[in-house]
């Protein structure tokens, strides 16, 4: 019997990750439970397991008394003699207590309370365990649709994508692996509850981490990050090594890191840009695939005109102001895009390009040359 005990616990242990000494502990309180049931009142029970041999016996410490009024709590003198002949009045006296003794109820209730001890541990266990990947990614198995949420299984939970953190457009089926951003992690009385996402722009961040080892060492760091999730994503990045092209290790050979990541996302479009201190430069590196004449950045107001030639405005602004949105997320700045034409109707841009705090001098050799590629463009 105790042999069998203590391969259960070993097996639970290994299962379930719970410690044997908790299950040990959960067993000698179901003991004195069952006592307090059996008996109506056991403040004098303990209970010692042998956590080698799984041999545990109860025991009661009952003091000597002339006229015993609670067996329970109370021993006569006469019988502590019969035990010990220096027992005296007010002596304690241990007495064992056979756990034959207990009614089928007291026994029963016992096993609920080493049940519930499990219960409770493994949900400790689990909850710990994904806590611990909060903000990280995980990779799920798509079980099944429940109305416009799917259900998700993560191993050893389930989680549910709810229909506004899954992206526009995607469609799971079961047993498709899929990355998920894990957004929170709560401890419920059913076991952990977790929130998970394919729209947060961390998830873009995290699968970059994961793929590419410049930013796993610290060589390469992601500044910042933009995204508008199944349509486009911005990322800025910076090398904390001059001979390490940040861009270069993020995209890898022939595009194959960032490709994978594009395949995870389902053909979301990744622009990756150099992070730089400068605001000015960074808001022109945002702006690609757009080319930029001038950009003048108010560091205090978070403000930036920009200026770009004709043909490339439509580009700049993006499709429904996508490039130009992402940008101003990505910068924290808030972006004035005008066209070169435009700009030099309007005597606030010409007095701007004048000012010294401007990244650069408007160049009128440097906007022709536009202006020349533009009217090429327009006559092809």
């Amino acid at each position: 019997m105790n042999k069998e005990l203590i391969e259960a616990l070993n097996i639970l242990e290994k299962e379930k990750d719970i410690s044997k000494e908790i299950l040990f502990e959960a067993i000698e309180n179901s003991l004195i439970t069952a006592c307090k049931n059996h008996f109506g009142k056991a403040d004098n029970v303990r209970v010692t397991i042998d956590r080698k041999t799984g041999d545990f016996k109860v025991y009661a410490d009952k003091t000597v008394v002339e006229e015993v009024t609670d067996e329970v709590m109370e021993i006569s003198l006469a019988n502590a003699k019969l035990k010990d002949m220096k027992y005296e009045i007010g002596d304690v006296v241990v007495e064992e207590i056979k756990s034959k003794e207990f009614g089928r109820i007291a026994t029963q209730n016992a096993k609920n309370v080493i049940l519930q001890k499990i219960r409770e541990e493994e949900r400790k266990i689990l909850f710990s365990q994904y806590y611990e990947k909060e903000k990280d990614i995980v990779t799920g198995v798509v079980q099944r649709y429940v109305g416009k949420n799917v259900s998700i299984n993560l191993g050893k939970v389930d989680a549910m994508l709810m229909e506004n953190e899954q992206v526009k457009g995607e469609v799971f089926y079961p047993t498709e692996r899929i990355k998920l951003y894990i957004l929170e992690v709560k401890d419920t009385t059913k076991g952990p509850k977790i929130m998970v996402s394919r729209t947060h722009p961390e998830l873009v961040k995290r699968l970059f981490e994961a793929e590419v080892t410049e930013i796993q060492d610290g060589t390469v760091e992601i500044k910042s990050i933009s995204r508008e999730a199944g349509s486009r994503t911005k990322m800025a990045v910076w090398s904390n090594n001059p001979d390490v092209d940040p861009v270069g290790a993020c995209v890898g050979i022939n595009g194959s890191r960032v490709n994978s990541i594009v395949s995870e996302l389902r053909g979301e479009k990744i622009d990756i840009i150099n992070w730089n201190e400068n605001p000015a430069i960074l808001i022109e590196n945002a702006l690609s695939p757009a080319k930029v004449i001038s950009v003048i950045a108010d560091e205090e107001e978070k403000t930036a005109k920009v200026v770009v030639p004709d043909y490339q405005l439509s580009l700049a602004i993006g499709k429904e102001g996508q490039n130009a949105r992402l940008a101003a997320r990505l910068t924290g700045f808030k972006i004035d895009i005008k066209s070169e034409s435009k700009a030099r109707e309007m005597e606030e841009f010409r007095d701007l390009y004048a000012e010294e705090d401007s990244y650069y001098e408007y160049d009128e050799e440097y906007a022709d040359d536009y202006e020349e590629e533009y009217y090429e463009n327009d006559n092809e």
